[in-house]
């Protein structure tokens, strides 16, 4: 498939699969939908009290250009970060429009049927955001928050350039993932490049949208002429229009070429014919003025691409700002485009979804595109709101458009539902999309009589609502056909994850699962946790549970269990002489069976009646010569209808005749091989006399003893459990037997039985049954599976020895050791396949004896006297191996049936509150009074007003409590830097939600804080509180005697400069005054400043550290290295600017472009000083203080620092107090000197040794001169 030239024919339609979205007023596209029918607009008023109290300053109230309304979403802080493996801490640092997108991609994908995981196709998306507001109003007000979880962690959880890099890691998506931004039109754009996408092959399926949520949220707006509205209203098109409205939305739909998803069944909404986008380019009034030639250059682009005429376009969604100017651009372009085509007039209906929702920004394109395609799919024009009188600058009469103000249906005659959609943004970028009705589906096949539903989440909780969801759902279909709920089963089973737990319940019809789900029916609907890998292990039955009619119900319902049936019946009749269907499924009285749960009481007592034929059928299927292949055809054909389903044996034993199917579906035997020996086997047992078998509930040694030795004409045919075995033999023999262990007290049964099998009885056809191996090919096995014979792995050798099959014939069936080994793999789910369940029951008797944890056997087939339906029996196993783990392969289980993937309710996410709210006012410390608010450095202020923690989530540990101070400080450090309640001191970094780049800051905050010199490797190695404390013993106890503790220096020594000053020293000799090296911080200062006070507390601050007096330069030595001098303390110079004169909006750009100007400012480092300071006064009651501080003399951490000792200085001054901050014990000059004398001699040595062969093969240094650089300095 090429891309398409629109010179070459019209487009190949982009399907419309799948769409979700978030909107004021709606939490889905439902609510959406009946919100636009009904004519509702989405806009909130709020009143004074409400904004007030969220912290509208008075001023902005009164102003009268505030507008009280917007329109936002609800519980825009609330988001389910366990849902998507997020941390707690994550969460709360992301911006709420990825998580927004997030939760609308997945149900997005849910809402086509389509599990990532699962489906085999590329998956591309494109999309984009709106601006930040929470990271600049809210995480940037809080410095420690982003020191502590790093730059990158921030920007990776609120940048819009990983908005759909994170969607596409998360959701496992693996084709292009492109971040989209042109303001307005994001969306829409998006869209068109997701269409693209698809048809230059670089997808198979692609999602496209948009988000935008406000921060912050639920607040009003400025009046802007001409732009926002100053009513709070949007009236698009109308004389009285004079703007939009701010919103917040989310959308996403996902797009599949049309032709593949005709072919895959998928519900399609809508058809996109066409579409393009362009720009406005420079030829218009100004950057943000709206182009006509722009516009109608995109929609005509658009219909040519879509090869329809204008005039079958019979609905437009609008951009729709109701601003004076766009409006009229807008329709002025339509009309020029339309009538190039057609002069019908008034025949287009005109919409603007931003008349009930506001404008989106970057969400707003998907948010007209998801109306049109619910209009287009419906048949239905919603009203566009507000329109009274028109705009007298647009000629609708003389247009071939109409602006709709009713709900009214759409049925355009002679064309199909066909709707341009349109974004424009400032700046010029345009997008069109034309969209068409979908075509009518293909008919799913006829419903199967009974379907399996199922269910899971992440939590039981989740799994409740998920319920509730789909109860409340089947209700609304009560009049649908049956087939709908065959294509919800089929949507539920390939279009849902997986999740731990689940829930599962086979149904008859619509009413039947409604029943169940309203019961709640403990007996039907099933529920279990998922273990995480099932070893699933076939148990193949032989005789005695077979009976006429096993299986009937598979071979009427399932095409592919009858076509099993059909071709073995067909490859046996030259063998057996007769059809084996005619004895398996003839009619008992009464026709079909029932399909009620139950047992049939009048046939387990022995007094139903049969039918003639039902009863003849019984009497030969006791004959061995048609039993066993009759068992023999049926568990084949039945393990073959789990294969097709991808329910796929670890490994498998067989009881008796079963060992055959066994080494059948193995590679023993090939299907003709094995039916030829099992017929030949079953003819030569029917010829021997017959005999009879005994259960005896006693271990193999315990009926030794109690028979004291096996007598005359006994053998040990099985040992079936720990206390079970079958003796067999001659009939007088195994009566006398019978006898004598009922006198005994032992209850034992008799068989129903004709020969006495794997006894000494069978011996006198052993010969001729190796006759049978004549032209029989036996391979290794490929499967593994148990022998009877030896109760362990069959081997090669025994497999394909005819010897080993003769010894089966005729030896003991030790079916109680090949259980016992096979209970010794945890996890081990067992599958009887054949009818009844026997072995099953046998296997859980013995699964404690193996020490296994909830043991799992399932049965497949029913027993004689069970009335339940073949089917549902079967698919309520299938269910059931579900619960467990396993996961069929669900497009296998419907091969042979044509289904559709529909809509249906997507998972109840379980969203709880992650936000960081602004920091306002700092803390003030209850013993000082004070007129200002002091800079208070991040942590303090937490302190005070700290930000919420998290409880701790569910580990795998108990919580215990910190034993000692250094294990109280670690937990202490964990909680903060992870934001968790309670950590215990055996509680795992990674597990409470860490990560590698947490892990770095981790390491650099115990280093500085506890001194200890730790790796990140030390924190994946010791991951506990518990652990890094040892570890910091262990490091502490090996460094003692080579480092020393660190002491003050004597007077007048040489100081040299540290490592890593020498290297920051050196960089600046190749770039003088690099302002790369120059770090920052502004803070806010509220309240009336006490200038004299916060002069004098920076002072103070000069003065305690020498750091802060030290500057850099040569030595006046030979030598000539860098040295650092310390100037004796002076008052720090204090410079103010005051922008108060400057209006409000003038006032707030000027002092961010003086920080940033005092920020690449450079420094001296010889002449210093080597931190600045000075003040912005906005009013009288605000005030910045910027602090620009050089790397040679401090680091992040330093600045922090700095601010919490100006906070503790301040208030003391302030109040005529003395500084209450104690004497530094050492400075950072006596750091360098420890430094330098402890890394030398053998501990240097050591170093470097270390280094160079770390080092080892790296690439040569490039030289000074003939390198090809150029000879003057560069850094």
């Amino acid at each position: 498939m090429s891309e398409q030239d629109p010179e070459g024919g019209p487009l190949e339609g982009i399907a419309v699969v799948g769409m979700a979205g978030r909107f004021p007023g709606a939490d889905d596209l439902g609510e959406l939908w009946r919100n636009l029918c009904g004519g509702v607009e989405s806009v909130r008023f709020y009143s004074r009290e409400e904004l007030a109290a969220a912290g509208v300053a008075p001023a902005l109230l009164d102003d009268p250009r505030y507008v009280r309304a917007g329109a936002p979403l609800r519980d825009v802080q609330h988001f389910d970060a366990d849902f998507f493996d997020f941390s707690a801490r994550e969460a709360e640092l992301m911006d709420p429009q990825h998580r927004l997108f997030l939760e609308c991609c997945w149900e997005a994908l849910e809402n086509a049927g389509y599990d990532t995981r699962t489906w085999p196709g590329a998956i591309g998306l494109f999309a984009g955001m709106g601006m930040s507001g929470y990271l600049i109003r809210n995480l940037l007000s809080h410095p420690d928050l982003i020191q502590s979880a790093g730059p990158l962690q921030v920007r990776i959880l609120n940048d819009n350039n990983f908005l759909t890099s994170q969607a596409a890691y998360r959701l496992d998506l693996r084709g292009p993932s492109v971040t989209v931004q042109s303001a307005c039109s994001t969306s829409l754009v998006a869209t068109c490049m997701a269409c693209q996408s698809l048809l230059q092959l670089q997808c198979d399926m692609v999602l496209a949208g948009g988000v935008t949520v406000i921060v912050p949220h639920g607040l009003g707006y400025l009046a802007l002429d001409g732009v926002m509205s100053p009513d709070g209203h949007c009236r698009a098109f109308d004389a009285a229009a004079r703007g939009t409205v701010e919103g917040s939305g989310a959308g996403v739909v996902v797009l599949k070429r049309l032709a593949d998803a005709v072919a895959d069944g998928d519900t399609i909404h809508a058809v996109i014919r066409g579409f393009a986008t362009n720009n406005d380019g420079g030829f218009k009034m100004s950057f943000t003025a709206p182009s006509p030639e722009g516009q109608l250059e995109a929609i005509a682009t658009a219909q040519t691409i879509a090869g329809v005429p204008a005039e079958s376009i019979t609905y437009v969604e609008t951009h729709g700002t109701g601003t004076p100017l766009g409006d009229v651009v807008e329709v002025t372009a339509l009309s020029e485009v339309f009538a190039a085509a057609t002069e019908q007039r008034g025949f287009c209906a005109l919409g603007a979804i931003k008349t009930n929702i506001g404008h989106l920004d970057a969400a707003a394109g998907i948010a007209g595109l998801i109306k049109a395609i619910l209009a287009v799919e419906h048949g239905v024009l919603p009203p566009s709101l507000h329109f009274a009188t028109p705009n007298p600058r647009i000629d609708f009469v003389r247009s071939p458009f109409y602006v709709n103000t009713e709900c009214r249906p759409w049925r355009p005659e002679g064309w199909p539902r066909r709707a341009g959609v349109s974004a424009f943004a400032i700046g010029g970028v345009n997008a069109h999309v034309i969209l068409e009705e979908p075509p009518a589906p293909a008919p799913s096949a006829p419903a199967p009589p009974w379907l399996l539903l199922v269910l899971s989440a992440r939590t039981e909780t989740a799994l409740e609502a998920a319920t509730d969801r789909l109860l409340g759902h089947l209700r609304e279909l009560a009049a649908e056909p049956a087939t709908r709920l065959a294509d919800i089963a089929y949507t539920l089973e390939v279009g849902r994850r997986a999740f731990p737990h689940r829930r599962m319940l086979a149904v008859r019809d619509l009413q039947d699962a409604v029943e169940v789900l309203e019961r709640r029916d403990p007996r039907r609907l099933l529920t279990g946790t998922a273990a995480v890998d099932p070893q699933v292990a076939f148990l193949f039955p032989g005789l005695g549970n077979e009976y006429a009619g096993m299986a009937r119900g598979l071979y009427r319902d399932d095409a592919g269990f009858r076509a099993r049936i059909d071709d073995g019946a067909a490859r046996l009749e030259p063998l057996l002489g007769v059809d084996l269907r005619e004895i398996l499924f003839a009619e008992e009285e009464g026709g079909e069976e029932v399909a009620n749960q139950g047992i049939d009481l009048r046939r387990l007592l022995g007094r139903g009646s049969r039918a003639p034929r039902g009863e003849e059928a019984g009497q030969r299927l006791r004959r061995t010569a048609l039993s066993q292949p009759a068992v023999f055809l049926v568990e084949h054909a039945l393990a073959s209808r789990l294969l097709d389903w991808g329910i796929r044996p670890q490994a498998m034993v067989g009881f008796s005749i079963g060992e055959y199917v066994a080494a059948c579906l193995s590679g023993v035997l090939s299907l003709d091989d094995a039916l030829r020996l099992v017929a030949g086997r079953a003819r030569l047992i029917d010829e021997l006399p017959g005999g009879a078998m005994l259960a005896v509930p006693l271990g193999e040694e315990a009926v030794a003893v109690a028979e004291g030795g096996l007598a005359e004409g006994l053998s040990l045919a099985a040992v079936a459990g720990p206390e079970l075995t079958v003796l067999a033999g001659t009939e007088e023999a195994v009566a006398a037997a019978e006898e004598r262990l009922t006198a005994a007290g032992h209850v034992c049964r008799r068989l129903q039985t004709s020969h006495a099998f794997h006894s000494a009885l069978m011996e006198p056809a052993v010969e001729r049954f190796l006759a049978l191996f004549e032209g029989i090919e036996l391979h290794p096995p490929e499967i593994p599976y148990l022998s009877n014979v030896t109760g362990g792995w069959i081997t090669a050798e025994e497999a394909t020895d005819p010897a080993y099959w003769a010894e089966h014939l005729r030896g003991t069936v030790r079916f109680a050791d090949a259980v016992s080994e096979l209970w010794r793999e945890p996890g081990r789910v067992l599958v009887e396949v054949g009818p009844g369940q026997t072995l099953s029951s046998w296997a859980l008797q013995q699964s404690s004896a193996s020490g296994g944890a909830d043991p799992v056997a399932l049965p497949t087939l029913r027993h004689a006297f069970e009335r339940t339906d073949d089917l549902a029996f079967l698919l309520q196993t299938v269910g059931r191996l579900w619960l467990t783990g396993l996961r069929p392969d669900w497009p296998a289980f419907w091969a042979d049936q044509p289904r559709r993937r529909v809509p249906l309710p997507t998972y109840p996410f379980e969203r709880r509150r992650y936000w960081i709210e602004p920091r306002t006012e700092p803390a003030v410390p209850p013993a000082v009074a004070r007129p200002v608010e002091a800079p208070v450095p991040a942590s303090a202020a937490m302190a005070a007003a700290p930000v919420r923690r998290h409880v701790r989530p569910s580990l795998h540990v108990p919580y215990a409590p910190p034993r000692d101070a250094t294990e109280r400080r670690l937990v202490e450090i964990l909680g903060e830097l992870l934001r968790v309640e309670a950590v215990g001191r055996h509680d795992g970094f990674f597990d409470l939600g860490g990560d590698s780049l947490l892990a770095t800051h981790l390491v650099a905050r115990l280093n500085q804080e506890l001194g200890a010199e730790l790796t990140l490797r030390s924190i994946f190695e010791s991951p506990t509180a518990a652990e890094l404390a040892v570890a910091l013993a262990a490091r502490q106890g090996e460094g003692a005697g080579v480092w020393g503790p660190v002491a003050r220096r004597a007077p007048g020594a040489t100081l040299p400069l540290s490592f890593a000053q020498q290297r920051l020293w050196f960089l600046d000799q190749l770039e003088p005054g690099n302002p790369a090296y120059n770090l920052a911080a502004a803070v806010l200062l509220t309240g009336p400043l006490d200038r004299p006070a916060f002069a004098a507390s920076l002072e103070e601050v000069v003065a305690r550290h020498e750091a802060l007096r030290t500057t850099f330069r040569l030595a006046d030595d030979a030598d000539g290295e860098p040295v650092q001098r310390i100037a004796p303390p002076a008052p720090l110079p204090l410079p103010g600017i005051d922008l108060a004169g400057l209006p409000e909006e003038a006032r707030e750009a000027e002092a961010l472009r003086l920080a940033a100007e005092e920020v690449m400012r450079p420094f001296d480092l010889a002449r210093g000083p080597l931190l600045r300071a000075a003040l912005l006064r906005l009013d009288a009651a605000r005030h910045v203080a910027l602090l620009t501080l050089h790397h040679m003399v401090g680091d992040g951490w330093s600045i922090d620092l700095l601010v919490r000792e100006l906070a503790a200085l301040y208030p003391a001054f302030a109040a005529g107090l003395p500084s209450p901050l104690p004497p530094l014990p050492v400075q950072y000059a006596d750091f360098v000197l420890w430094q330098r004398a402890s890394l030398r001699g053998a501990e240097l040595a050591t170093q470097l040794a270390f280094w160079r062969g770390a080092l080892a093969g790296a690439p040569a240094v490039l030289g000074g001169r003939g390198d090809g650089r150029p000879a003057r300095r560069r850094s």
